[in-house]
């Protein structure tokens, strides 16, 4: 008969104290895939933001506690509105675009949506203490909200009319050229849920709303957003003229240092921050999770090894009858050690795949609440997941193996 086989045979007539280590096993593997893959979406999604926010400033509420770019209006502080009139007022250089915004929770056919008022560039024209400062004689579609930046190669060269124009474009460009005031983008899952098409109409804070673009799908909380007119906003949730955050776009990051002083002396009553002090603190948190990731992985391994152990000394233990016949039958001591290792061989590998899918699904169902972005499975985690599964079961089983060889023929059959 082939070790397999008995091995087979073994496990089924015992099978609980076998599916108690493979679950120890398991839920250390499913333990390092989750976190790891949750992990490593977050920094691809760190990564995406650095490549297309360029030198975004963020001006914050002092009391303002912010984790994301993306849920950088969802705290629920508010600053007074007027303070874009101060920054334009500045005319502080490299200073390309602003977009002020109000978040708030409401609901469309009794879905919940979160809705956000936008302020559109062109109503930065529309005020004559703003046009004081020489906005008037400036082309609106191509006039900056600061003074220039010579020799600037940034973000004055991505923004191009047509992009501020067009409407679907705002989940990159961060800017809406002109929007009506009962005008609305939708995210792409709002839409999906509300089966919302352009053109199409919506009641919301009891007034009508028309649909003037579905934004397509970013991968980010904006999917989960719909967006409105700043002051029609302000009217319906009746908060006055105030905002949740001044998002102030610079030209590029030659100037993010000089605009990050002169707003804070501006505006000494705000906080302000870079996107790169955020993606850093992403990054910092990115780091932690990946280290107790595998701290984790590693004391649940060491109790899965130890479960193995003790599973296999106690299969040893138990079964010396049939391996003192076996070896009265002629099988030899490296047989009965191959006999062992292979049951424990089937419990890590066994182990390591159960692991390795309820962590995907894990990560997959649970994840983009943490990250808000769609997750990828870590394959290296996988890979280490399996590996290390199977070498800890090899480790862990090789004393009882070493016991099962050393057995007496004689001794066992004098238990019986």
């Amino acid at each position: 008969m082939k070790i397999r086989t008995l091995v087979w045979k073994e496990i089924r007539q015992r099978p609980a104290p076998s599916l108690a280590a493979l679950l120890a096993v398991a839920l250390g593997v499913s333990a390092l895939v989750c976190v790891q893959s949750i992990a490593d979406s977050s920094a691809q999604q760190v990564a995406r933001q650095m490549s297309e926010l360029g030198a975004n400033i963020l001006v914050l509420p002092k009391s303002a506690n912010l984790q994301d770019y993306y849920a950088a209006d969802l705290h629920g502080e508010t600053l007074p509105e007027e303070y874009v009139t101060s920054i334009i007022l500045a005319q502080a250089v490299g200073v390309e675009e602003m977009a002020p915004k109000l978040c708030l929770q409401t609901t469309i056919q009794e879905t919940p949506v979160t809705l956000t008022g936008i302020l559109p560039r062109s109503e930065f024209f529309k005020k004559s203490s703003w046009q004081s400062v020489d906005l008037m004689f400036q082309e609106m579609e191509a006039g900056a909200l600061g003074s220039q930046h010579e020799n600037c190669t940034g973000r004055t060269c991505q923004l191009t009319d047509e992009s501020m124009k067009d409407l679907k474009s705002y989940s990159k460009t961060r800017v809406v050229h002109d929007l009506a005031p009962y005008d609305a983008l939708i995210g792409a899952d709002v839409a999906q849920k509300l089966q919302l098409t352009e053109e199409s109409e919506f009641q919301l804070l009891g007034d009508t709303f028309r649909v003037a673009a579905v934004l397509p799908a970013s991968g980010t909380i904006d999917d989960q957003r719909v967006f409105a007119h700043l002051h029609t906003v302000q009217d319906l949730s009746e908060q006055g003229p105030v905002v949740n955050v001044i998002e102030v776009m610079g030209c590029c990051e030659d100037v993010t240092a000089g605009l990050v002083s002169e707003l804070e002396n501006l505006l000494p009553e705000a906080r302000v921050i870079t996107i790169s002090q955020l993606v850093e603190a992403q990054v910092g948190m990115n780091h932690l999770m990946s280290r107790l990731s595998y701290l984790l992985f590693a004391i649940l391994m060491l109790v899965g090894g130890a479960s193995i152990a003790s599973v296999m000394f106690a299969n040893v233990s138990e079964r010396r009858r049939e391996l003192g016949t076996l070896m009265a039958l002629g099988a030899t001591p490296r047989y009965l050690q191959r006999l062992v290792l292979m049951k424990a061989a089937m419990i890590g590998i066994g182990g390591g795949l159960t692991g390795m899918i309820a962590g995907g699904v894990l990560a997959i169902v649970v994840g983009p609440s943490i990250v808000d972005v769609p997750l990828s499975i870590s394959i290296p985690a996988i890979g280490w997941g399996l590996i290390i599964s199977f070498l800890i079961a090899m480790i862990f089983s090789y004393l009882p193996a070493r016991k099962a060889a050393h057995l007496d023929p004689s001794v066992c059959f004098q238990d019986v």
